[in-house]
């Protein structure tokens, strides 16, 4: 199977990790997550990984905090993903780095773009920890962000959900499913399916969005390949 994407940056929602628990990390759906990223990575894909902490901490829903203490917070959950990645990786044996966008010696690397490039082309995956770095901003904004840094072709939304809907498919059986959409699309009908300032980054720097369902086997591997599946934001 070919495909078209020499580098991809793959943003993983925290809850994702969690499987059935929906809270914290069950191991095994972890390691079924990384099969699915091997398969493309096999393919001679070379890979990024931001990914999210919402299964521990979600600033947004602890108002009592301050803004920015609740994204620090949130940062260290995201750090506890990646390495949790990263040992599902190692067990795995595909060679694998985290990256934190605050520095944490004992735990990781500390986040530099040339480093972050020399693992990609040694064909290392890369996960990176910590969403900027910077509180008020999401880890979709940092999967954005990241994805132009890296020089990514693609960036790929992996969440529970097999695409963009016109609204929420669990709450509405009348939600629309779009194959294909514009990035000025998602801003006018306001779809929910990153923060405006990640879709305006990746439509200023030329980088499509596949949004595809982490839990049906093939989609990623799929998704890569050219095939119709979930949604596609260009």
């Amino acid at each position: 199977m070919k495909t078209n994407y020499k580098r991809v940056l793959i943003k993983l929602s925290g809850e994702a990790l969690s499987g059935e628990k929906k809270v914290g990390v069950c191991y095994d759906t972890v390691l079924d997550i990384c099969k699915k990223i091997k398969e493309i990575y096999d393919m001679g894909v070379e890979i990024g990984i931001v990914v999210g902490g919402g299964n521990f901490w979600r600033g947004r829903q602890n108002e009592e905090f301050d803004r920015a203490t609740a994204d620090y917070i949130g940062m260290l959950a995201t750090t506890m993903n990646a390495l949790t990645l990263n040992d599902a990786f190692r067990q795995l044996k595909v060679p694998s780095r985290v990256q934190t966008a605050i520095e944490m010696r004992q735990v990781a690397e500390f986040y530099i773009k040339g480093r972050a490039h020399k693992h990609l082309d040694k064909k290392r995956i890369v996960i990176f920890g910590c969403g900027t770095g910077s509180p008020f901003f999401t880890t979709d904004t940092a999967a954005a962000l990241k994805a132009a840094e890296i020089d990514a072709n693609l960036l790929i939304k992996a969440t529970n959900v097999d695409g963009i809907y016109s609204k929420d498919p669990k709450k509405n059986k009348d939600a629309l499913k779009y194959d294909e959409l514009s990035y000025l699309d998602v801003l006018n009908k306001k779809l929910n399916v990153m923060d405006f300032t990640a879709i305006t980054m990746c439509m200023d720097n030329n980088i499509p969005v596949l949004v595809v369902n982490i839990n049906n086997k093939g989609d990623l591997k799929n998704g890569i390949s050219g095939k119709k599946v979930g949604t596609i934001v260009k």
